[in-house]
């Protein structure tokens, strides 16, 4: 499946969440819906996804954990805050760069539209 089909399907799955649950709930509530909903549709997708940090050849354990990962290809962050900032993008485009992935979906349910609240980033540093 290409990045784009799976981009396509994680935000119109989101859409579907936050037509029925709206703003105002807690990032985990998303977060599980998303993922059902994914799972729903066949897609394969992983929850809190433990990723190592590797420093001088050596894999350290830093309690990082990407939101979901979707068919080993699409990194996705869920937030339920009042805005996005840079620090939000640093972390997705982070989280990239340590799962040698090329894409990311930056999802904020804290919005009346959700289509204000997706940013799509691309890691252009990837092996």
């Amino acid at each position: 499946m290409k990045i784009n089909d799976i981009t396509g399907i994680i935000i119109d799955c989101s859409i579907k969440v936050h037509t029925e649950l709206g703003p105002g709930l807690l990032e985990s509530v998303y977060q599980e819906c998303l993922y059902f909903e994914l799972k729903e549709q066949g897609i394969k997708v992983e929850k809190e996804k433990a990723l190592p940090v590797i420093y001088h050849e050596v894999k350290l354990e830093c309690g990082f954990r990407i939101d979901l990962l979707v068919e080993d290809k699409v990194v996705v962050e869920l937030k339920a805050i009042e805005a996005l900032n840079d620090v939000h993008m640093a972390q997705i485009l982070t989280y990239l760069k340590l799962s040698n992935n090329e894409v990311g979906l930056l999802i904020n349910f804290n919005v009346a539209r959700l289509k204000h609240g997706i940013k799509r980033v691309v890691n252009n540093y990837s092996e």
